[in-house]
């Protein structure tokens, strides 16, 4: 799925998330796959209307849960994100990836250490605007294969906002008590307020 905002013309900036989650009888996956999918649609939704912003492309993968997990992840998991980036990595400017962005309980979420350094300073930057510094700490966290991956390893800027240290990963508790609207609400803006930043 894809939406478009913004300049009609230069490398577009994309927002994307997973919706799918882990085929796991019982799993919800209320931060590990709907978290960065509803945050995605409320900024665009936010965002209609704005002028001058910069092209923007909203897209939501599938298939970013591995269907094997005896099997290596970059290869049986991510399976939107890596033809998405070979057909347009050419044409891209950054990309943002939202995927662990709304848990409950003093969400903290360091730079994942293959994020790009540059575009992640300037999310903290956004995150210092709109006093959500605390959920970006100065930190760092190891390397995640997500579905940012196959944008780096095609030389596009990209940084993905997840906190890897989630208790609920692939558990039955990630439903709807492991999220909350206030990490949501963070997240949220600080992206928005990344966005309008970028445009200027």
């Amino acid at each position: 799925m894809v939406g478009r905002l913004g300049a009609a013309n230069g490398k577009p900036i994309v927002l994307a998330a997973h919706y799918d989650t882990k085929n796991i009888p019982g799993f919800v996956g209320a931060n590990d796959g709907a978290g960065g999918t509803a945050a995605v649609l409320e900024i665009a939704r936010a965002l209609q209307g704005v002028k001058g912003l910069p092209a923007i492309r909203f897209v939501l993968f599938d298939g970013e849960e591995s269907p094997d997990d005896s099997k290596d992840f970059y290869s049986s998991g991510l399976r939107g994100s890596r033809p998405y980036a070979r057909k347009n990595a050419k044409k891209i400017g950054a990309m943002i990836l939202l995927d662990f962005v709304a848990e409950k309980g003093g969400m903290r979420i360091p730079r994942e250490d293959s994020s790009h350094i540059g575009l992640w300073d300037r999310l903290r930057a956004a995150a210092r605007k709109v006093g959500a510094q605390s959920a970006f700490p100065d930190e760092t966290s190891g390397v995640v294969l997500d579905d940012h991956t196959p944008f780096l390893r095609r030389g596009v800027p990209a940084i993905d906002l997840i906190d890897f240290s989630f208790k609920c990963w692939h558990k039955k508790c990630d439903d709807m008590t492991a999220v909350s609207a206030r990490a949501l609400d963070l997240s949220g803006e600080t992206v928005v307020q990344m966005l309008l930043d970028l445009s200027r």
